[in-house]
């Protein structure tokens, strides 16, 4: 029995790695190679009871597979033990899964995916389909497509996030392995899943869940023998789904058919497995591949350009040619295809993805067919993938080198500070300072302040200059002066406001009698009120419905416009007076205007007398003036009718003329 091995130490994480200085790093390299250099030379038989025996075997394999896979190979180093332990690495792993009874930490679905992440799928195919069928794989699959399952019809309500990590590690292994698409495809429950967490508005989710879906459907056809039954079934799923999303409130372009078949060549991967093969199911398929065509998006091939954060040129570089500047600058769409690429391999770097593109002419689903396939050709297999563009400047050729004149030099440009003390250096120290010279001073200390205020010798002098008599131009009339009120106003601007109101005028008669006359639409503005109201007020259609849109906006505007412009203008005209006037002479007539007495009547709202009645009171009447002048012949004979006629009548007369009315319905005349 050979003698036991010592254990191995974790791989560690980021944390402990960055402590960890150079040298006792490569120490570390060297014992990782040693020691499984030391276990892949045992036979089978102590190679099994050795891995059974000491977990830290499978406990090393894991965590270097899970650190790599999330950090890349990069954290190994570029030195030789690196490369060894990479290798050997590889080695262990597959030795330990080819195991009979291999440990259940191995068979486990997140170390298959970190583990075909870190070596591709074309060292990793073969030896995932050889344990596909070990029951320990199995269970954990089952568990993971339950789980996926019931995070995936949660939507919103589940860990959008734990659920969008999940699936990008599960995609390596998809990718890797035929067998698992056909598990997670079997039956329509993840499927129906993925289409409808699609619906939720998260943009990383749903690339990720294209990504999935493409590489299911992929794998279905790369199986021995590839699965074109269950393939039919799950186009026909998901052409039932964009037919119910295109029938429903949402919008078609939104679905993930639709984005599924316009961003991937899910569909011409499928037709030409399909031509390849002998399948009995070519015509069935061919029909649902036409019929998933139907929901390609318009212009979805094109991707928009991707928004870069470019360096502003300020013109202090190395000069180059235009030539050369040409032929160096990346065409647009080289990019919109690189940005295409790594929405489904994030991990491949813009310089490898420029290299394929130009390897396959420009084709992006060569390359990304070539990538999903590994076949790449070897000169780019062994390339590094994380390299990124590097904008390169090559120097300008000079081709004349010539002598040239000096050019003009830039004009000076002068102020009228030139040459003063700050120009020529000459300032007192002690006048410059930084902000305010004195910033505790106060206003009550400038007030007390008086080195700077003038003298009262001064003051006298500059009034004794001062000369009262001097004769100025009398302003005592000004308008501005006197406070008169001078409309020094143009007679262009009388006629402008005129105008402005005949165009409110007619508009807003034209509100009051048809406000549809004001209305947005096209019907509106070809019918004839509206061509009579561009005509009377010279405005445009947007004019006219913007000021009947401010008028209902403005209710106090409405009813100044109804004040102004209404029919009722505040004055009523003038009725000449029916009642008896007294005239100088002593003779009245019905249309005289002065009674005997000299003064002028008052013309009430009805025309009649200073009286309320005919004769009666002071006012005149056809009776006499009873107010005349005291002694007066015409006085003393109207006082006489009138105290004649007054015990006679009283009150009978209007009480009559009151029953009168009333009968002709209470109106007058």
């Amino acid at each position: 029995m050979p003698p036991a091995l010592p254990s191995f130490a974790p791989f560690p994480e980021a944390p402990w790695r960055d402590h960890i200085v150079p040298v006792e790093w490569e120490a570390c390299l060297s014992s990782w190679v040693a020691l499984a250099e030391s276990h892949l030379a045992l036979p089978d038989d102590d190679f099994a009871r050795q891995a059974l025996k000491d977990e830290s075997v499978t406990s090393f394999a894991t965590s270097f597979m899970k650190e790599v896979a999330a950090a890349g190979i990069t954290i190994l180093g570029l030195s030789q033990s690196a490369t060894s332990l990479f290798r050997q690495c590889f080695y262990l792993s597959s030795r330990l899964l080819r195991m009979p009874s291999a440990p259940p930490s191995i068979l486990q679905w997140d170390f298959l995916s970190d583990f075909t992440r870190v070596y591709g799928k074309k060292r990793t195919s073969a030896l995932i389909h050889s344990i596909s069928q070990k029951p320990a794989l199995a269970t954990s699959l089952q568990w993971l497509k339950k789980s996926l399952t019931l995070a995936l019809d949660s939507g919103m309500k589940g860990d959008l996030k734990t659920l969008e990590v999940r699936l990008k590690r599960l995609n390596h292994l998809i990718h890797a392995s035929s067998d698992t698409a056909a598990f997670f495809l079997a039956g329509s429950d993840f499927l129906d899943g993925l289409i409808n967490c699609y619906k939720v508005m998260n943009p990383p989710l749903r690339k990720t869940i294209i990504t999935t879906v493409y590489l299911c459907l992929i794998g279905l056809t790369e199986g021995e023998p590839p699965k074109f039954s269950v393939l039919a079934d799950q186009l026909y799923s998901l052409k039932a789904a964009a037919d119910a999303h295109k029938a429903g409130p949402l919008n078609a372009n939104d679905s993930m058919v639709a984005e599924l078949v316009t961003v991937t060549p899910v569909l011409k991967q499928v037709q030409h497995r399909l031509e390849t093969s002998s399948s009995s199911t070519i015509t069935r398929m061919k029909s649902v591949i036409s019929s998933l065509e139907g929901f390609r998006k318009p212009g979805g091939n094109i991707r928009p350009k991707r928004l870069v954060k470019r360096k502003i040129d300020k013109g202090k570089g190395i000069m180059i040619e235009v030539q050369d500047e040409v032929r160096g600058q990346m065409r647009m769409h080289r990019m919109s295809q690189i940005s295409q690429i790594q929405d489904l391999f994030p991990d491949l770097g813009s310089g490898f993805i420029s290299r394929l593109l130009g390897e396959y002419e420009d084709n992006t689903e060569n390359v990304i067919a070539h990538l999903l396939e590994d076949s790449l050709p070897p000169h780019l297999a062994t390339a590094d993938r994380t390299k990124e563009l590097s904008p390169e400047r090559t120097r300008r050729q000079s081709h004349d080198i010539a002598p040239r004149s000096t050019p003009p030099q830039i004009p000076t440009r002068h102020n009228v500070f030139d040459d003063d003390e700050f120009d020529k250096l000459a300032v007192d120290v002690s006048n410059l300072h930084f902000g305010k010279r004195n910033p505790g001073r106060t206003a009550d200390d400038l007030l007390r302040d008086r080195s700077g205020a003038p003298n009262k010798a001064a003051i006298l002098l500059a009034l004794s200059a001062f000369d009262a008599d001097d004769d100025e131009r009398d302003d005592t009339y000004d308008a501005a002066d006197a406070g008169f009120v001078v409309d020094d106003g143009h007679p262009e601007d009388a006629d402008d406001q005129k105008r402005k109101d005949a165009s409110e005028e007619a508009l807003f008669s034209s509100y009051q009698s048809n406000p549809k006359a004001f209305d947005r639409d096209a019907t509106t503005r070809r019918s004839d009120t509206r061509n009579k109201l561009k005509q009377t007020t010279g405005m445009t259609d947007e004019a006219i419905e913007g000021w009947a849109l401010m008028l209902t906006r403005t209710p106090h505007q409405m009813k100044q416009l109804e004040m102004k412009y209404s029919g009722f203008g505040a004055s009523q005209p003038t009725l000449a007076p029916t009642s008896w006037r007294a005239t100088p002479a002593g003779s009245g007539a019905e249309d005289s205007d002065v009674d005997g007495g000299g003064h002028s009547n008052f013309q009430g709202p009805r025309g009649r007398g200073r009286g309320r009645g005919r004769g009666r009171g002071g006012g005149p009447g056809r009776g006499g003036n009873v107010a005349g002048p005291s002694g007066g012949k015409d006085t003393e004979s109207a006082r006489r009718r009138k105290e004649a006629n007054k015990g006679s009548r009283a009150n009978h007369n209007r009480r009559d003329q009151r029953v009168k009315k009333m009968g002709r319905g209470g109106f007058p005349g």
